[in-house]
């Protein structure tokens, strides 16, 4: 056969093969398809003024005072009550819509960094006894319940809610009862949601760190807290930096808290709440300043996203000790240490949980006015099976999921197969990174540049999303789910392709296997555990995605996913927090059991979680 240049360059074989090739242009034409071409749909609209090219839009936004401003108003103000008592009253100052998302995504990257450290040098440092009770504690915030968990964190900081109940009834340690609402609520409610994924990513990063690179500093005269200042932390801080990152762009796409916390109109100043207000009121939805403000979020996103890929590759350390794998230093605490564990640490712990434990007991409580809930009733999980509406969009997410991941691992398993295997492919580098980007790509983005994309191209049909009594979101929604959770199962399939030496392919090719046979027949078996690993956490993924579900997916109620319903049971006027709730169990239930098969059939836990 004749030796091609233009494949070799290409695709990295010189000989044209139609799997490579598949493996190749499937997940890159997909990819292009929907996710690079509806943004350039968004960037038409954004970038048009008067039918000709113009910033104008971006200009009126960068202008604009209600978008960037100086601060105004009061960061706290002492309020009175009718009782005659008085609060403080925390919601933060207003800089404007484009200032308060970064500032709180920063403030949010900061607080989860300090909270995930320390829980996660405790818990590769300390052996204690309990240890493995908190170790299982700290996954609990993971358990994602869009909407109530936010809920019960406002509830937490009410005059009469568990923290003043702990802090200032109990403990006297506030002068004043305090409420936090505002873009202080929204940054406690998303620190509390988000700091595991930063332990996680400190935690792998710590346990990781040559044992005798902090022996050499000690021999040198090096202790406590100088150690780790100039050792160990330094050693650690890509993992931190790739973890807080991923939290930043997490908060800046979060809808949950200032949808919980809307009642302030601080918390509506922000690029996320904006988007969606105008999904939800339907003023504004088509506009190219709206198109324009999403192009911004992505920017920020974006390089928040190639800054911290950057660093990382520029700040990751070679560590080998001779001999193999080595143990990571475990000490028992000191006395103070053991202290500050059990009265600092774990106490924190036990707070950051409670919004999920709070979940399970709105879900069963009749009422909850006070401090605790009140009454045991287990009507709001049967109507779960009982009410024909609920169980209806529990079928619509199951659907959607299901259909969303067979996508996902044709897409996973064909774009880490070619990155990984035919490295010296010109298209390799940009497959990985096509593959990788959709992480940092706000859900509410990509809702909104599918708005754009399926009204312009699918005018009049049921894809047309300005088509409210006939839009069906179904293939939509399963496009948007299928490029938002691409990065996960492709990750852990990747790492799967990476433990498998290519020359176990290599042996089958040279015994007259195909290439398809030497795929099917070898390496699939061998990564079947990776596989269904990551499509049973994308499944989780995409059953709870928010984004994209509460905008694109509310518009026609007949075709709600779950995330849409739980929005409209928290904010309409005869909806249920409790029902709420209790999908928030079903959810709960769901990513339990996913979480546990997962880390049972890929002997790991929680890989996917991070940037590097």
């Amino acid at each position: 056969m004749k030796v091609s240049k233009w494949s070799e360059r290409l695709f990295g074989t010189p000989l044209f093969d139609p799997v490579v090739t598949t493996s190749f242009l499937f997940p890159l034409l997909y990819l292009v398809a929907f996710l690079i071409i509806p943004v350039l749909a968004m960037l038409a609209v954004a970038f048009e003024y008067n039918g000709h090219f113009s910033f104008h839009w971006f200009t009126s936004i960068l202008t604009s005072e209600y978008y960037i401003s100086g601060p105004t108003g009061e960061f706290s103000r002492l309020v009175t009550l009718p009782s005659g008592e008085q609060i403080y009253y925390i919601q933060g100052v207003d800089f404007g819509v484009i200032l308060n998302s970064i500032i709180v995504s920063l403030s949010v990257m900061i607080l989860t960094t300090i909270l995930g450290t320390i829980f996660a040098f405790v818990m590769a440092r300390y052996d204690f006894p309990g240890k493995n009770i908190v170790r299982i504690l700290l996954f609990v915030p993971l358990l994602v319940t869009p909407f109530v968990n936010v809920f019960i964190v406002k509830k937490m900081f009410l005059p009469n809610g568990l923290i003043n109940w702990l802090f200032y009834d109990i403990l006297h340690v506030f002068p004043h009862r305090i409420v936090i609402d505002g873009l202080v609520g929204v940054i406690v409610a998303q620190a509390m949601t988000y700091y595991p994924i930063v332990y996680l990513n400190a935690y792998a990063s710590f346990i990781n760190i040559d044992p005798t690179l902090e022996e050499q500093a000690e021999n040198l005269g090096s202790r406590g807290f100088h150690l780790f200042r100039t050792v160990t932390f330094p050693l650690a801080l890509p993992g931190i930096a790739a973890g807080a990152t991923l939290v930043g762009i997490f908060s800046l796409e979060d809808l949950a808290a200032p949808i919980v916390f809307q009642g302030n109109p601080l918390a509506r100043k922000l690029m996320s709440f904006q988007i969606y207000s105008a999904f939800t009121s339907g003023f504004n939805v088509g506009s190219p300043q709206l198109a324009a403000l999403a192009l911004i979020m992505l920017t920020i996103a974006i390089l928040m996203f190639l800054g911290i890929r950057k660093y990382v590759s520029l700040r990751q350390y070679a560590m080998l000790s001779k001999g193999g794998r080595w143990k990571p230093r475990v000490a028992r605490p000191k006395g103070w240490q053991a202290v500050l564990i059990y009265l600092v640490v774990l106490p924190m712990l036990l707070i950051s949980i409670f919004p999920q434990v709070g979940v399970v007991l709105l879900a069963f409580s009749e009422s909850w006015v006070g401090t605790w809930p009140e009454g045991f009733t287990t009507a709001h999980i049967q109507s779960i099976i009982t009410q024909p509406d609920i169980e209806r969009v529990i079928m619509n997410s199951i659907m959607y999921s299901t259909a969303a991941i067979i996508v996902i691992i044709l897409l996973s398993l064909t774009a880490s197969y070619a990155s990984s295997r035919f490295k010296k492919s010109q298209l390799g580098p940009v497959l990985d990174s096509l593959s990788t980007i959709p992480i940092a790509v706000p859900g509410i983005v990509i809702a909104m540049s599918y708005f754009f994309f399926f009204a312009k191209v699918f005018p009049d049909t049921p894809l047309d999303p300005t088509n409210l009594l006939g839009f069906n979101p179904a293939m939509v929604l399963v496009l948007a789910y299928s490029i938002r959770r691409l990065p996960f199962a492709a990750r852990s399939i990747s790492a799967g392709i990476q433990q498998v030496h290519v020359s176990l392919e290599e042996a089958a090719l040279n015994l007259g296997a195909g290439r398809w046979k030497a795929l099917t027949g070898i390496l699939m078996p061998l990564i079947l555990l990776n596989l269904l690993g990551g499509a049973m956490l994308s499944f989780v993924y995409c059953m709870s995605e928010t984004s994209v579900g509460i905008t694109l997916g509310s518009i026609n109620p007949d075709y709600y996913p779950i995330t849409a319903r739980m929005v409209e049971l928290m904010t309409s006027a005869v909806g249920s927090a409790n029902l709420a709730a209790a999908l928030g169990v079903f959810l709960m239930t769901v990513q339990i059991i996913a979480i546990v098969l997962a880390n049972v059939i890929t002997k790991q836990r929680y890989s996917f979680i991070g940037l590097t």
